[in-house]
């Protein structure tokens, strides 16, 4: 039996959503509690953005469908031209009709591969936008996981590369803002899959496989600065 599996937009806001709101209480003055808002609103964006991209664009349909009947017609009429014309011309002329009407049928021929890919260059244009804006978006939650130096709140201030731009995180507090920066990311990653899930197209599943390795990718370096909290502060860091 076949089963069809697909992300479903609605629960991924909620849990945009719910994230915004945790990062709000625990960090009400950070620019994380922006960027988590700002996620909310990618993710319902995402899913208006994928359900258009989904859908025909008739209006290009409406002249693929008037250009292809130009071409069968034209088909169908270009013997008739030549055979009624058979009697009152000789072969060069023949050959001139019949040359003719095949480059017209050519040339229209020619439309409709262009309407035919004009809908999926579209759709693809559009679709590569809204993945750039969450391309950022990582960029950005990298951007304010870099300054969270575990070192310096473990009394390793020799180990510490980042300068002190804020104020100190205890360690639960910063094994949270990180846990929100790598939750953050993998939304992102989800919001990016939306995309792809009825619209195929290989240049826009391949922008998102690539987001989705940036997103794992860093989430894999946070979960390396929450693994030195850990070893340090194996019970602290715990609600």
């Amino acid at each position: 039996m076949d089963v069809t599996v697909e992300l479903d937009a609605d629960s991924i806001i909620k849990t945009a959503d719910r994230l915004a709101e945790r990062t709000r209480t625990r960090f009400p003055d950070a620019n994380l509690t922006v960027q988590a808002d700002r996620l909310v609103v990618l993710a319902k964006r995402s899913k208006v953005r994928a359900d258009e991209i989904s859908r025909p664009i008739w209006w290009i349909r409406g002249l693929f469908a008037v250009l292809a009947f130009a071409v069968i017609l034209g088909l169908a009429a270009a013997p008739l031209n030549i055979e009624a014309n058979t009697q009152q011309r000789d072969l060069l002329d023949w050959i001139q009709i019949a040359e003719a009407a095949i480059n017209d049928v050519v040339l229209l021929g020619a439309g409709v591969v262009f309407l035919i890919t004009l809908e999926g260059r579209i759709k693809r244009r559009r679709t590569l936008r809204e993945l750039h804006q969450l391309r950022s978006f990582a960029h950005v939650i990298d951007m304010h996981q870099l300054t969270k130096d575990p070192h310096r709140v473990i009394g390793a201030p020799e180990e510490a590369e980042a300068p002190i731009i804020e104020a100190e995180l205890t360690p639960f507090e910063l094994s949270r803002y990180l846990d929100y920066c790598s939750e953050l990311l993998a939304i992102a990653g989800k919001v990016a899959a939306l995309y792809v899930q009825r619209f195929d197209d290989q240049v826009v599943l391949e922008s998102v496989t690539e987001i989705e390795t940036l997103t794992t990718g860093l989430s894999r370096k946070i979960w390396q600065k929450m693994m030195v909290l850990f070893e340090a502060y194996p019970d602290s860091i715990v609600p």
